[in-house]
C-alpha cells in the first residue's frame, strides 16, 4: 500500500480514536481525583512521544481505567499533605523512570509474571471499585469515602438525598452509550455523549436543576508542572505497581491488535517508549499512561496503518486544549461518571471467570482471590497480592514435576507409564525404570526425591534407571540434592543410572562430582540401552 493511502487511513483513524480517547481520558482523570484537564494532557504528550518511540504500529497510549484507579489510590494516601497535581507529576515521573530503567535492564520478560486468570480477577475487582466510586456522582450525592464496603454503606445512606435530575442525565447517558455499543459500535459514542451533555447544559441551563458541571478548564497549552521530589519516598512503591500494570496492559494491547503481517511489539522497546512517554508527560500535567485495549481496538478498526495515527490523535487533543476548553467545562459530572461506569464494566467479565472454571478450577480460585484482594485491601495492595498469587502459581506449577514408573510395550522399544489398560507391558525384576516430566530446581528437588523414596522402598530394585529426557535444566541446588540421593541409595546397595540426559544437563552432571561417581556406565543414552545393559550384566 502506498504512503499516500496509509496517510489517508491514519488521518481518519487518528481522528476517530481521538473522539473516543479524549472524553474517556478526561473521565478517567476524575477517577484519579485530578482535574479533568489532566486526562486531556495525558491524551496529548504521552500519545505523541510513544508515536515516535514505540514498536507497535497501532497502539494508542493515554490512560486507562486500571491506571486511573491505581493513581487515585496512591494520591489519595497523601492528598492532605501534598498538592494532588504535583503529586501526580511526581508519581508519573517515577513510573516513567522505572519503565526506562526496566527497558535498559531488558526486563521485558516481567510482563509474563502476572498470569491471565489473576489479571482477569484483578481487573474485575478494579471494575467493581470504580463503579462503586462513581455511583455518588450518578446520584448527585456526596459521601465520605473509605473502603469498598464503607462506600457501599455510605451510598445506601445517601439515597434519600438523590438529585433526580442528575440521575436522569446519568441514566440517559448510560442508555445512549449502551445503545451505540450494540447498534453502532464504530461511532464515537463517548464524544457524542459528552457533546450532548455539554449542549444540554448550555441550552437548557441544567445547572439550575442542581446538575453540577466540570467547571472552567484552563485554555491553551499545559503549564510546566515540576514534580515534588520530596514525595518520591512515599510514592515509589505505588509507582512500581503502576509501572508494572502500565507495561502489562501496554504489551497485551500491542500484541492483541498486531496484524499477522506486522512484527509483534518488542517488550524492551515498549518499556523504553512508555517510560519516556510518562516521564515527558509528567512535566506537562499528564497522569500515568499506558496502552489502552479499547482505544487501540478503535484505532485498529478505524484503519490505522502506522504510528502516524497516534500523532493525529495527539494533535486533536492539542486542538481541544487550544479551542474547546471553555465548552468542555460545561460537561455535567454525571455524564463523565456515566462514561466511566460503562467502560469500567468492560473490566468485569463473568464469561472469562466461567471459561477459567471450566478449564481449571484452581486457577478460577486464583482469579477470585485477586478480585477479592482488590475489593478488600485496595488497589495498590491488591496488585501486590496479584503478583504474589501469580508467582505462587508459577512455583506450584513448576513444583508439580510428575514421576512415572515405566514399562516396555511388548515386542517394541516403546517405554510408557505403567497403566491398568496396558497389562502386557514388560517390567524387569531388579530394574526400576522411572521417568521425570518437568523441571527440577531448588524449590521442588526435595519433593521430587521424596516421591521417589517410597517407590524404591516398595520395589527394592538393584538399579534405578532415572530418565531425565523431560527435564530441560538441572539447577545447582537440585543437582546437589540428586547427588545426596545417589549416596543414600548406594548405601543400600542400589545403583542409580541417569538416562537420556539432554546435552546441557549431561554437561552439568559431568562437571559435578556426581558425574565422577556415576562414571560412564551410570550415564545412559536411552532407556532401551539401559535395559540391554541391565539384562546383559
Amino acid at each position: 500500500m502506498s504512503d499516500r493511502a496509509n496517510l489517508r487511513f491514519d488521518l481518519l483513524a487518528g481522528a476517530t480514536t481521538a473522539a473516543v480517547v479524549i472524553p474517556k481520558a478526561m473521565a478517567y482523570a476524575t477517577i484519579a481525583g485530578l482535574p479533568v484537564q489532566a486526562g486531556l494532557y495525558t491524551a496529548f504528550i504521552p500519545m505523541l512521544l510513544y508515536a515516535f518511540l514505540g514498536s507497535s504500529r497501532v497502539l494508542s497510549v493515554s490512560t486507562t481505567t486500571t491506571l486511573a484507579i491505581l493513581v487515585g489510590a496512591q494520591i489519595g494516601q497523601i492528598a492532605e499533605a501534598a498538592d494532588p497535581i504535583r503529586a501526580s507529576a511526581t508519581l508519573t515521573l517515577l513510573v516513567g523512570a522505572i519503565l526506562v530503567a526496566a527497558g535498559v535492564l531488558r526486563l521485558g520478560f516481567v510482563a509474563n509474571f502476572i498470569s491471565e486468570p489473576v489479571l482477569v480477577g484483578f481487573k474485575a475487582g478494579i471494575g467493581l471499585v470504580i463503579v462503586v466510586d462513581q455511583i455518588p456522582k450518578l446520584l448527585g450525592t456526596h459521601i465520605v469515602k473509605g473502603g469498598f464496603l464503607h462506600n457501599l454503606a455510605a451510598i445506601a445512606k445517601s439515597l434519600p438525598e438523590t438529585s433526580w435530575p442528575t440521575l436522569a442525565v446519568a441514566l440517559g447517558t448510560i442508555a445512549l452509550l449502551v445503545a451505540f455499543e450494540h447498534f453502532a459500535p464504530r461511532w464515537p459514542a463517548p464524544l457524542i455523549a459528552a457533546g450532548l451533555g455539554i449542549a444540554g447544559m448550555a441550552l437548557f441551563k441544567l445547572d439550575a436543576y442542581g446538575i453540577a458541571a466540570v467547571g472552567a478548564l484552563p485554555k491553551g497549552l499545559p503549564a510546566i508542572t515540576l514534580p515534588d521530589i520530596a514525595l518520591a519516598r512515599e510514592l515509589w512503591p505505588g509507582a512500581l505497581g503502576i509501572a508494572l500494570m502500565s507495561f502489562t496492559e501496554t504489551i497485551a494491547a500491542g500484541r492483541a491488535f498486531s496484524s499477522p503481517d506486522e512484527p509483534l511489539p518488542r517488550a524492551n522497546r515498549e518499556l523504553l517508549a512508555t517510560g519516556v512517554a510518562n516521564a515527558g508527560g509528567a512535566f506537562l500535567g499528564a497522569m500515568a499512561a499506558g496502552g489502552g485495549t479499547s482505544q487501540t481496538a478503535v484505532n485498529r478498526m478505524a484503519g490505522a496503518k502506522t504510528r502516524l495515527a497516534g500523532v493525529v490523535t495527539a494533535l486533536a487533543a492539542l486542538l481541544t486544549m487550544l479551542f474547546l476548553a471553555p465548552y468542555i467545562g460545561l460537561m455535567p459530572h454525571a455524564t463523565l461518571a456515566a462514561i466511566v461506569i460503562v467502560y469500567s464494566f468492560g473490566l468485569i467479565k463473568p464469561s472469562e471467570f466461567l471459561a477459567i472454571r471450566r478449564v481449571r478450577f484452581m486457577e478460577f480460585r486464583w482469579a477470585l482471590i485477586a478480585c477479592l484482594a482488590v475489593i478488600a485491601l485496595g488497589t495498590l495492595k491488591g496488585i501486590l497480592v496479584a503478583i504474589v498469587i501469580s508467582l505462587a502459581a508459577l512455583a506450584r506449577t513448576g513444583s508439580s514435576t510428575r514421576i512415572h514408573i515405566l514399562g516396555r510395550k511388548r515386542g517394541t522399544n516403546v517405554f510408557r507409564p505403567l497403566r491398568a489398560d496396558h497389562p502386557d507391558d514388560e517390567t524387569f525384576a531388579g530394574l526400576l525404570m522411572v521417568r521425570l516430566d518437568g523441571s527440577i530446581y531448588f524449590a521442588n528437588a526435595g519433593l521430587v526425591l521424596e516421591k521417589l523414596r517410597p517407590l524404591i522402598e516398595r520395589e527394592k530394585p538393584k538399579v534405578v534407571a532415572l530418565e531425565l529426557g523431560g527435564v530441560p535444566d538441572l539447577e545447582y541446588s537440585a543437582l546437589k540434592t540428586l547427588t545426596e540421593a545417589e549416596r543414600r541409595i548406594r548405601d543400600f546397595g542400589v545403583s542409580l543410572w541417569l538416562v537420556k540426559l539432554n546435552p546441557d544437563v549431561l554437561e552439568m552432571v559431568q562437571r559435578a562430582p556426581l558425574g565422577a561417581t556415576l562414571g560412564r556406565e551410570g550415564l545412559v543414552f536411552n532407556m532401551e540401552t539401559a535395559v540391554a545393559r541391565y539384562l546383559g550384566a
